[in-house]
């Protein structure tokens, strides 16, 4: 069946010392000994597990490297769910619902929001051909302490343009920022169905929402996409509203005096598009960053996206991996992130870059 699929999710949880569950053992016994030819097929898994296990989700990962090694694709990077985590859970279905162009199921549980208020709303890139593109502040409505680490995600409960008090699905963004700046920062992309409808989400937060005013806000880790907590370099790629999870890991490297830090990063036009690239390269004229490399696929003649950077690239990008580099991917789950993947894995081979996946050192926030 698999090898006629071409799309597939898997639902798996661990047993034992990083055993198949019972119903799974025969499948694990004679259809994983060995890949088969899945080329075709694009999956999401889930992993269920508890983290007091040492095998904490051992066979979802046994999983999913096998499909790996069948030349399947990922739709998305594994969730791994630690008993019953509810947060985990929403971010499995919040990509399920991207899959399946389903955009107001009611949410797995109603995540614990807390009021936060609207500090700023600008945008970033007046006259883009795109969407546009906002930066966001915001701050607890209580003057609580802010508290996350760069890589964590935000989820928002959107309400509706007409202030009824119905209850909409959230949405997840990556955050931009550090508490020591003051504020929790996001980069959000204006977002309309073809009959021009804003979406959920990003109408609410980009144009019905008031500054000044209060949004449902739930800070969820990631740990998953937090900084190395070493000083060996990271190469960090992405592309559009991606700037925001890669700000903010960048900002947490530079915090400890991390600098060796390689930033390949994508948009449309040079003029129109930038986002908080000038902010990035001054960063870059401090010192904190070694190297930018920009790729603006409306008026690039050679490499247009930031996939064809790397390729293009490949010497620097093995040396980078060589040294000990890690890997940060943040971005469009379409076109972009699988991309990268098939450049990674013609530049440094399937095995490396396996390798580099079950050593913490290829990470991704996709979306």
């Amino acid at each position: 069946m698999l090898t006629k699929a071409t799309r597939a999710l898997f639902i798996v949880s661990t047993t034992g010392e990083g055993d198949a569950p019972d119903m799974a053992t025969g499948f694990r016994r004679a259809t994983m000994v060995s890949p088969l030819t899945l080329r075709g097929l694009a999956y999401g898994v889930l992993a269920l597990g508890d983290r007091d296990y040492e095998d904490f989700c051992a066979f979802g990962h046994d999983l999913e490297r096998w499909l790996h090694a069948s030349g399947a694709s990922p739709l998305f990077d594994l969730v791994e769910v630690d008993n019953g985590d509810e947060g985990a859970l929403r971010h499995w279905q919040h990509h399920v619902a991207q899959l399946s162009g389903v955009k107001t199921q009611p949410d797995w549980s109603r995540p614990a929001y807390q009021p936060w208020r609207l500090l700023e709303r600008r945008l970033l890139n007046p006259g883009s051909v795109g969407g546009p593109c906002f930066h966001l502040a915001l701050a607890p409505e209580d003057a609580a302490p802010l508290n996350w680490q760069a890589g964590d995600i935000v989820e928002i409960g959107p309400r509706p343009a007409n202030g009824e008090a119905a209850t909409l699905p959230h949405r997840e963004y990556s955050i931009a920022s550090l508490p020591s700046d003051g504020a929790l920062h996001l980069v959000v992309r204006q977002m309309r169905a073809e009959d021009g409808t804003l979406g959920l989400g990003s109408g609410w937060l980009t144009e019905y929402a008031a500054v000044g005013g209060t949004i449902d806000v739930r800070v969820r880790r990631n740990e998953n996409f937090h900084a190395p907590i070493d000083d060996r370099p990271v190469l960090f790629i992405g592309n559009g509203t991606g700037i925001a999870g890669l700000r903010a890991l960048i900002k947490a490297r530079m915090a400890q005096a991390h600098m060796r830090n390689w930033l390949v990063f994508g948009e449309r036009h040079a003029e129109a598009d930038r986002l908080h690239v000038d902010e990035l390269l001054q960063w870059q004229q401090t010192g904190g960053i070694e190297r930018i490399d920009l790729v603006w696929s409306r008026q690039s003649r050679g490499s247009r996206y930031v996939q064809d950077r790397l390729r293009a690239v490949a010497d620097d990008v093995r040396r980078y991996v060589a040294d000990g580099a890690s890997v940060y991917v943040c971005g469009s789950l379409a076109g972009m992130a699988p991309g990268v993947d098939a450049a990674l894995r013609h530049i440094l081979g399937d095995t490396r870059v396996d390798e580099l996946a079950a050593a913490g050192r290829y990470r991704r926030d996709v979306y």
